[in-house]
Protein backbone atom coordinates (compact mmCIF):
# COMPACT_ATOMS: atom_id res chain seq x y z
CA UNK A 1 0.00 0.00 0.00
CA UNK A 2 2.89 2.29 0.86
CA UNK A 3 4.50 1.58 -2.44
CA UNK A 4 1.39 2.54 -4.22
CA UNK A 5 1.26 5.68 -2.81
CA UNK A 6 5.14 6.66 -3.36
CA UNK A 7 3.78 5.78 -6.83
CA UNK A 8 1.37 8.14 -6.87
CA UNK A 9 3.20 10.67 -6.86
CA UNK A 10 4.85 10.62 -9.86
CA UNK A 11 1.31 11.56 -11.44
CA UNK A 12 1.03 14.53 -9.57
CA UNK A 13 4.49 15.70 -9.72
CA UNK A 14 3.73 15.06 -13.56
CA UNK A 15 1.05 16.86 -14.36
CA UNK A 16 2.00 19.85 -11.88
CA UNK A 17 5.04 19.99 -13.63
CA UNK A 18 3.44 19.89 -17.66
CA UNK A 19 1.00 22.90 -16.62
CA UNK A 20 4.00 25.02 -15.14
CA UNK A 21 5.60 24.82 -18.09
CA UNK A 22 2.79 25.46 -20.66
CA UNK A 23 0.26 27.57 -18.65
CA UNK A 24 2.82 29.04 -15.65
CA UNK A 25 0.28 27.99 -13.41
CA UNK A 26 -1.46 24.69 -12.30
CA UNK A 27 -4.66 24.20 -14.02
CA UNK A 28 -7.58 23.16 -11.28
CA UNK A 29 -9.49 21.00 -13.61
CA UNK A 30 -6.32 19.02 -14.95
CA UNK A 31 -6.11 17.64 -11.41
CA UNK A 32 -8.68 15.18 -11.81
CA UNK A 33 -7.02 13.41 -14.02
CA UNK A 34 -3.52 12.31 -11.93
CA UNK A 35 -6.19 11.90 -9.01
CA UNK A 36 -8.02 9.25 -11.09
CA UNK A 37 -4.68 7.22 -12.50
CA UNK A 38 -4.04 7.32 -8.79
CA UNK A 39 -7.62 5.99 -7.37
CA UNK A 40 -7.23 3.43 -10.02
CA UNK A 41 -4.28 1.81 -8.82
CA UNK A 42 -5.60 1.91 -4.97
CA UNK A 43 -8.59 0.04 -5.67
CA UNK A 44 -7.20 -2.39 -8.25
CA UNK A 45 -4.89 -3.11 -5.05
CA UNK A 46 -7.88 -3.62 -2.47
CA UNK A 47 -9.84 -5.83 -4.66
CA UNK A 48 -6.92 -7.79 -5.91
CA UNK A 49 -5.92 -8.35 -2.44
CA UNK A 50 -9.45 -9.24 -1.45
CA UNK A 51 -9.43 -11.94 -4.46
CA UNK A 52 -5.74 -12.80 -3.54
CA UNK A 53 -4.33 -12.15 0.19
CA UNK A 54 -1.10 -13.30 -0.78
CA UNK A 55 0.29 -12.06 -3.91
CA UNK A 56 3.47 -10.43 -5.14
CA UNK A 57 3.82 -6.80 -3.42
CA UNK A 58 6.14 -5.18 -6.07
CA UNK A 59 4.46 -6.04 -9.24
CA UNK A 60 1.53 -3.89 -9.52
CA UNK A 61 3.18 -0.76 -7.87
CA UNK A 62 6.08 -1.24 -10.57
CA UNK A 63 3.52 -1.54 -13.14
CA UNK A 64 1.75 1.73 -11.43
CA UNK A 65 5.01 3.63 -12.05
CA UNK A 66 5.50 2.89 -16.01
CA UNK A 67 1.65 3.45 -16.92
CA UNK A 68 1.48 6.59 -14.60
CA UNK A 69 4.82 8.23 -16.12
CA UNK A 70 3.59 6.84 -19.96
CA UNK A 71 0.42 8.58 -19.02
CA UNK A 72 2.10 11.69 -17.83
CA UNK A 73 4.30 11.84 -21.28
CA UNK A 74 1.13 11.64 -23.35
CA UNK A 75 -1.17 14.37 -21.16
CA UNK A 76 2.59 16.19 -22.23
CA UNK A 77 2.08 15.29 -25.78
CA UNK A 78 -2.04 15.28 -25.95
CA UNK A 79 -4.43 15.54 -23.67
CA UNK A 80 -7.31 13.63 -25.45
CA UNK A 81 -4.29 10.50 -25.83
CA UNK A 82 -3.98 10.67 -22.42
CA UNK A 83 -7.88 10.58 -21.36
CA UNK A 84 -8.16 7.66 -23.68
CA UNK A 85 -4.80 6.29 -22.20
CA UNK A 86 -6.91 6.63 -18.61
CA UNK A 87 -9.94 5.32 -19.97
CA UNK A 88 -7.94 1.95 -21.01
CA UNK A 89 -6.33 1.70 -17.91
CA UNK A 90 -9.31 1.16 -16.00
CA UNK A 91 -10.43 -1.33 -18.64
CA UNK A 92 -7.11 -3.32 -18.48
CA UNK A 93 -7.16 -3.25 -14.92
CA UNK A 94 -10.54 -4.60 -14.54
CA UNK A 95 -9.93 -7.58 -17.14
CA UNK A 96 -7.15 -8.40 -14.58
CA UNK A 97 -8.88 -8.44 -11.87
CA UNK A 98 -11.23 -10.47 -13.86
CA UNK A 99 -8.95 -13.28 -14.99
CA UNK A 100 -7.73 -13.41 -11.33
CA UNK A 101 -11.33 -14.10 -9.74
CA UNK A 102 -12.12 -16.13 -12.28
CA UNK A 103 -8.94 -18.30 -13.19
CA UNK A 104 -8.88 -20.11 -9.51
CA UNK A 105 -6.36 -22.70 -11.13
CA UNK A 106 -4.13 -22.13 -13.74
CA UNK A 107 -3.55 -25.63 -15.18
CA UNK A 108 -6.74 -25.11 -16.66
CA UNK A 109 -4.82 -23.56 -19.66
CA UNK A 110 -2.75 -26.24 -19.75
CA UNK A 111 -5.65 -28.65 -20.62
CA UNK A 112 -6.92 -26.05 -23.89
CA UNK A 113 -3.47 -25.38 -24.66
CA UNK A 114 -3.79 -26.52 -28.60
CA UNK A 115 -7.19 -24.58 -29.04
CA UNK A 116 -5.50 -21.24 -27.31
CA UNK A 117 -2.72 -21.82 -29.81
CA UNK A 118 -4.74 -22.22 -32.96
CA UNK A 119 -6.75 -19.37 -31.80
CA UNK A 120 -3.63 -17.12 -30.96
CA UNK A 121 -2.89 -18.14 -34.88
CA UNK A 122 -5.98 -16.94 -35.86
CA UNK A 123 -5.55 -13.83 -34.19
CA UNK A 124 -1.79 -13.25 -36.09
CA UNK A 125 -3.24 -14.57 -39.72
CA UNK A 126 -5.56 -11.66 -39.37
CA UNK A 127 -3.54 -8.90 -39.85
CA UNK A 128 -2.16 -10.78 -42.87
CA UNK A 129 -5.05 -10.92 -44.68
CA UNK A 130 -7.40 -8.19 -43.25
CA UNK A 131 -5.10 -6.00 -41.53
CA UNK A 132 -4.26 -2.34 -42.92
CA UNK A 133 -0.82 -1.34 -43.37
CA UNK A 134 0.27 1.91 -40.21
CA UNK A 135 3.82 3.27 -40.28
CA UNK A 136 4.90 0.44 -42.60
CA UNK A 137 3.67 -2.77 -40.74
CA UNK A 138 0.62 -4.60 -41.06
CA UNK A 139 -0.46 -5.29 -37.44
CA UNK A 140 -3.65 -3.90 -37.04
CA UNK A 141 -7.23 -4.39 -37.82
CA UNK A 142 -9.48 -1.66 -38.43
CA UNK A 143 -13.35 -1.80 -37.80
CA UNK A 144 -15.22 1.87 -38.27
CA UNK A 145 -13.33 4.32 -35.38
CA UNK A 146 -11.42 1.02 -33.63
CA UNK A 147 -8.18 -0.35 -34.06
CA UNK A 148 -7.09 -3.34 -32.65
CA UNK A 149 -3.06 -5.21 -32.86
CA UNK A 150 -4.49 -8.91 -32.81
CA UNK A 151 -0.76 -9.78 -32.26
CA UNK A 152 -0.91 -8.18 -28.57
CA UNK A 153 -3.07 -11.10 -27.49
CA UNK A 154 -1.82 -13.41 -30.16
CA UNK A 155 1.65 -13.41 -28.33
CA UNK A 156 0.26 -14.04 -24.83
CA UNK A 157 -1.77 -17.32 -26.12
CA UNK A 158 1.27 -18.62 -27.77
CA UNK A 159 3.09 -18.51 -24.79
CA UNK A 160 0.51 -20.46 -23.06
CA UNK A 161 0.96 -23.08 -25.63
CA UNK A 162 4.76 -22.69 -25.65
CA UNK A 163 4.98 -23.52 -21.69
CA UNK A 164 2.53 -26.61 -21.84
CA UNK A 165 3.97 -28.03 -24.77
CA UNK A 166 7.37 -27.79 -23.43
CA UNK A 167 6.65 -29.30 -20.35
CA UNK A 168 4.84 -31.88 -21.49
CA UNK A 169 7.70 -32.92 -23.78
CA UNK A 170 10.91 -31.17 -22.04
CA UNK A 171 12.77 -34.70 -21.26
CA UNK A 172 12.09 -35.85 -24.86
CA UNK A 173 13.81 -32.66 -26.43
CA UNK A 174 16.37 -32.22 -24.06
CA UNK A 175 17.95 -35.63 -24.94
CA UNK A 176 21.05 -35.06 -26.59
CA UNK A 177 22.45 -35.47 -30.35
CA UNK A 178 25.71 -35.48 -32.02
CA UNK A 179 29.13 -33.23 -30.43
CA UNK A 180 30.13 -30.62 -32.26
CA UNK A 181 33.17 -28.10 -31.12
CA UNK A 182 32.28 -29.76 -27.72
CA UNK A 183 28.66 -28.48 -27.52
CA UNK A 184 25.85 -31.02 -27.69
CA UNK A 185 23.38 -30.68 -30.47
CA UNK A 186 19.69 -31.16 -30.65
CA UNK A 187 18.89 -34.50 -32.55
CA UNK A 188 17.58 -33.50 -36.06
CA UNK A 189 13.54 -34.93 -34.68
CA UNK A 190 13.95 -32.55 -32.30
CA UNK A 191 14.06 -29.41 -34.20
CA UNK A 192 10.57 -29.90 -35.24
CA UNK A 193 9.05 -27.30 -32.44
CA UNK A 194 11.86 -25.26 -33.31
CA UNK A 195 11.68 -24.62 -36.96
CA UNK A 196 8.13 -24.50 -36.91
CA UNK A 197 8.58 -20.92 -34.79
CA UNK A 198 11.40 -20.25 -37.25
CA UNK A 199 9.08 -20.30 -40.01
CA UNK A 200 5.92 -18.53 -38.29
CA UNK A 201 8.98 -15.68 -37.50
CA UNK A 202 9.63 -15.40 -40.55
CA UNK A 203 6.13 -15.46 -42.04
CA UNK A 204 5.51 -12.42 -39.67
CA UNK A 205 8.13 -10.55 -41.08
CA UNK A 206 7.12 -11.19 -44.73
CA UNK A 207 3.43 -10.23 -44.26
CA UNK A 208 2.90 -8.53 -41.13
CA UNK A 209 6.44 -6.15 -42.45
CA UNK A 210 7.40 -6.49 -38.85
CA UNK A 211 11.01 -7.36 -37.66
CA UNK A 212 9.98 -6.39 -33.86
CA UNK A 213 7.27 -8.97 -33.71
CA UNK A 214 9.17 -11.29 -35.58
CA UNK A 215 12.00 -11.38 -33.00
CA UNK A 216 9.84 -11.04 -30.26
CA UNK A 217 8.07 -14.10 -30.82
CA UNK A 218 11.05 -15.92 -32.09
CA UNK A 219 12.66 -14.59 -28.74
CA UNK A 220 10.00 -15.75 -26.52
CA UNK A 221 9.79 -19.54 -27.96
CA UNK A 222 13.22 -19.36 -27.62
CA UNK A 223 13.87 -17.93 -23.55
CA UNK A 224 10.79 -20.83 -22.82
CA UNK A 225 12.95 -23.34 -24.77
CA UNK A 226 16.19 -22.88 -22.95
CA UNK A 227 14.61 -22.79 -19.50
CA UNK A 228 13.13 -25.92 -19.99
CA UNK A 229 16.04 -28.11 -21.52
CA UNK A 230 19.24 -26.61 -19.81
CA UNK A 231 20.43 -27.39 -23.22
CA UNK A 232 22.49 -23.93 -25.01
CA UNK A 233 22.58 -25.43 -28.13
CA UNK A 234 19.12 -24.89 -28.78
CA UNK A 235 20.14 -21.02 -28.29
CA UNK A 236 22.87 -21.20 -30.46
CA UNK A 237 21.12 -22.67 -33.71
CA UNK A 238 17.87 -20.63 -32.82
CA UNK A 239 19.71 -17.52 -33.19
CA UNK A 240 21.95 -18.70 -36.35
CA UNK A 241 18.26 -19.92 -37.37
CA UNK A 242 17.31 -15.88 -37.33
CA UNK A 243 20.02 -14.39 -38.45
CA UNK A 244 19.90 -16.54 -41.65
CA UNK A 245 16.24 -15.83 -42.08
CA UNK A 246 16.58 -11.71 -41.52
CA UNK A 247 19.13 -11.89 -43.92
CA UNK A 248 17.46 -13.18 -46.24
CA UNK A 249 14.74 -11.10 -45.71
CA UNK A 250 17.27 -8.50 -45.98
CA UNK A 251 18.19 -9.32 -49.89
CA UNK A 252 14.68 -9.93 -50.08
CA UNK A 253 12.00 -7.28 -48.63
CA UNK A 254 12.85 -3.19 -49.78
CA UNK A 255 10.89 -3.08 -46.10
CA UNK A 256 13.81 -4.70 -44.20
CA UNK A 257 16.67 -3.39 -46.15
CA UNK A 258 14.99 0.34 -45.70
CA UNK A 259 14.83 -0.06 -41.92
CA UNK A 260 18.38 -2.03 -41.79
CA UNK A 261 19.95 0.89 -43.86
CA UNK A 262 18.45 3.19 -41.44
CA UNK A 263 20.24 1.86 -38.72
CA UNK A 264 23.08 1.25 -40.26
CA UNK A 265 23.40 5.28 -41.15
CA UNK A 266 21.13 7.16 -39.69
CA UNK A 267 22.68 10.94 -40.45
CA UNK A 268 23.43 9.91 -44.19
CA UNK A 269 22.52 12.90 -45.88
CA UNK A 270 20.88 11.41 -48.39
CA UNK A 271 18.11 9.59 -45.64
CA UNK A 272 17.99 11.51 -42.65
CA UNK A 273 14.57 13.41 -43.91
CA UNK A 274 13.14 10.45 -45.24
CA UNK A 275 13.51 6.55 -43.72
CA UNK A 276 16.41 7.25 -41.32
CA UNK A 277 14.26 10.59 -40.00
CA UNK A 278 12.64 9.11 -37.34
CA UNK A 279 15.43 7.33 -35.50
CA UNK A 280 18.02 10.13 -36.10
CA UNK A 281 15.32 12.93 -34.76
CA UNK A 282 15.48 10.24 -31.34
CA UNK A 283 18.92 10.29 -31.20
CA UNK A 284 19.18 14.32 -31.16
CA UNK A 285 16.06 14.07 -28.74
CA UNK A 286 18.90 12.08 -26.56
CA UNK A 287 21.31 14.72 -27.02
CA UNK A 288 19.30 17.64 -25.88
CA UNK A 289 17.57 15.74 -22.92
CA UNK A 290 21.78 15.01 -21.75
CA UNK A 291 21.56 13.71 -18.02
CA UNK A 292 18.85 15.44 -16.25
CA UNK A 293 16.41 16.15 -19.44
CA UNK A 294 15.14 19.88 -20.56
CA UNK A 295 11.80 19.10 -18.16
CA UNK A 296 9.00 18.31 -19.23
CA UNK A 297 7.13 20.13 -21.55
CA UNK A 298 10.14 22.33 -22.29
CA UNK A 299 11.14 20.16 -25.10
CA UNK A 300 10.19 18.64 -28.70
CA UNK A 301 9.53 15.95 -29.05
CA UNK A 302 6.47 16.01 -31.49
CA UNK A 303 8.88 16.78 -33.91
CA UNK A 304 8.87 12.98 -33.84
CA UNK A 305 6.37 10.99 -35.95
CA UNK A 306 4.73 8.17 -33.78
CA UNK A 307 5.87 9.62 -30.61
CA UNK A 308 2.93 8.53 -28.42
CA UNK A 309 3.80 4.77 -29.49
CA UNK A 310 6.92 3.59 -31.12
CA UNK A 311 9.23 6.58 -29.88
CA UNK A 312 7.76 7.58 -26.33
CA UNK A 313 11.46 6.78 -24.80
CA UNK A 314 12.85 9.24 -26.73
CA UNK A 315 10.40 11.65 -25.14
CA UNK A 316 11.07 10.62 -21.74
CA UNK A 317 15.25 10.48 -23.22
CA UNK A 318 14.68 14.15 -23.75
CA UNK A 319 12.85 15.85 -21.21
CA UNK A 320 13.48 13.62 -18.20
CA UNK A 321 17.26 12.90 -19.14
CA UNK A 322 19.66 9.84 -18.73
CA UNK A 323 18.63 10.15 -15.11
CA UNK A 324 14.40 9.51 -15.99
CA UNK A 325 15.76 6.80 -19.35
CA UNK A 326 17.62 5.13 -16.97
CA UNK A 327 14.99 5.28 -14.41
CA UNK A 328 12.21 3.63 -16.66
CA UNK A 329 15.13 1.11 -17.66
CA UNK A 330 15.26 -0.38 -13.75
CA UNK A 331 12.41 -0.53 -13.74
CA UNK A 332 11.66 -2.79 -16.18
CA UNK A 333 14.91 -5.17 -14.63
CA UNK A 334 13.12 -5.24 -11.46
CA UNK A 335 9.70 -6.10 -12.68
CA UNK A 336 11.62 -8.92 -15.28
CA UNK A 337 13.32 -10.13 -11.63
CA UNK A 338 9.76 -10.65 -10.23
CA UNK A 339 8.82 -12.18 -13.11
CA UNK A 340 11.63 -14.74 -13.26
CA UNK A 341 11.40 -15.22 -8.67
CA UNK A 342 7.68 -16.43 -9.48
CA UNK A 343 8.94 -18.67 -11.93
CA UNK A 344 11.90 -20.08 -10.06
CA UNK A 345 9.28 -20.63 -7.07
CA UNK A 346 6.65 -22.17 -8.58
CA UNK A 347 5.84 -26.08 -7.58
CA UNK A 348 4.83 -26.99 -11.24
CA UNK A 349 6.65 -27.34 -14.82
CA UNK A 350 4.21 -25.59 -16.74
CA UNK A 351 3.34 -22.60 -13.78
CA UNK A 352 7.58 -22.01 -13.95
CA UNK A 353 7.64 -21.83 -17.89
CA UNK A 354 4.68 -19.91 -18.52
CA UNK A 355 6.13 -16.88 -15.58
CA UNK A 356 9.13 -17.44 -18.08
CA UNK A 357 7.33 -17.01 -21.10
CA UNK A 358 4.99 -13.92 -19.47
CA UNK A 359 8.11 -12.48 -18.46
CA UNK A 360 10.41 -12.81 -21.42
CA UNK A 361 7.30 -10.72 -23.12
CA UNK A 362 8.13 -8.11 -21.05
CA UNK A 363 11.92 -7.98 -21.14
CA UNK A 364 12.17 -8.53 -24.42
CA UNK A 365 9.83 -6.36 -25.89
CA UNK A 366 11.17 -3.47 -23.58
CA UNK A 367 14.77 -4.57 -25.02
CA UNK A 368 13.61 -4.36 -28.50
CA UNK A 369 11.88 -1.00 -28.86
CA UNK A 370 14.28 0.80 -26.19
CA UNK A 371 17.35 -0.85 -27.96
CA UNK A 372 15.56 0.45 -31.59
CA UNK A 373 15.02 4.27 -30.29
CA UNK A 374 18.71 4.29 -29.08
CA UNK A 375 20.22 2.68 -32.22
CA UNK A 376 21.60 -0.56 -30.35
CA UNK A 377 19.28 -2.39 -32.99
CA UNK A 378 17.35 -1.94 -36.11
CA UNK A 379 14.34 0.30 -35.37
CA UNK A 380 10.76 -2.01 -34.81
CA UNK A 381 7.20 -0.91 -34.51
CA UNK A 382 6.40 -2.46 -31.02
CA UNK A 383 5.40 -0.99 -28.42
CA UNK A 384 6.94 -0.20 -25.25
CA UNK A 385 5.13 -2.27 -22.44
CA UNK A 386 2.43 -0.65 -19.91
CA UNK A 387 4.13 3.06 -21.27
CA UNK A 388 3.28 3.85 -24.64
CA UNK A 389 -0.05 4.88 -26.18
CA UNK A 390 -2.27 1.97 -27.11
CA UNK A 391 -5.70 0.68 -25.66
CA UNK A 392 -5.03 -3.02 -27.18
CA UNK A 393 -1.80 -2.96 -26.30
CA UNK A 394 -2.09 -1.67 -22.73
CA UNK A 395 -5.38 -4.75 -22.34
CA UNK A 396 -3.14 -7.49 -23.69
CA UNK A 397 -0.55 -6.44 -21.14
CA UNK A 398 -2.53 -6.26 -18.09
CA UNK A 399 -4.13 -9.50 -18.89
CA UNK A 400 -0.36 -10.76 -18.89
CA UNK A 401 -0.27 -9.42 -15.42
CA UNK A 402 -3.16 -11.40 -14.32
CA UNK A 403 -1.49 -14.19 -15.41
CA UNK A 404 1.06 -13.83 -13.41
CA UNK A 405 -0.24 -13.11 -10.12
CA UNK A 406 -2.77 -16.41 -11.03
CA UNK A 407 0.90 -18.84 -10.80
CA UNK A 408 1.96 -16.76 -8.06
CA UNK A 409 -1.43 -17.50 -6.21
CA UNK A 410 -1.32 -21.06 -7.54
CA UNK A 411 2.29 -21.67 -6.55
CA UNK A 412 1.55 -20.26 -2.66
CA UNK A 413 -1.82 -22.82 -2.44
CA UNK A 414 1.17 -25.55 -3.96
CA UNK A 415 3.09 -24.53 -0.96
CA UNK A 416 0.43 -24.71 1.50
CA UNK A 417 -1.09 -28.47 0.37
CA UNK A 418 2.64 -29.25 1.03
Amino acid sequence: FLLLALAGVVPFCGWVSVDLAREGRVVAANVFYPLSMVGIFFLAHLVLRAIMPRTDPLMLPLVSVLTCLGITMLYRLDLHMARLQIIWLGIGLAAMLLLVALLKDYHVLERYRYTLALLGLALLVSTMILGKEVNGARLWLVLGPLRFQPSELGKILLTIFFAAYLAERKELIAEAGRSLLGMRLPRLRDLGPLLTMWALSLLLLIFQKDLGSSLLFFGIFLAVLYVSTSKFSFVVVGVLLFILGASLAFLAFPHVKDRVEAWVDPLDPGTINGKSYQIAQSLFAFAEGGLSGTGLARGYPEVIPYIETDFIYASIGEELGLFGATVVILLYLFLVARGLSISLRCGDDFGSLLAVGLTAIIGLQSFIIMGGVTRLVPLTGITLPFVSYGGSSLFSNFLLLGLLFCVYGGRREVAEKR
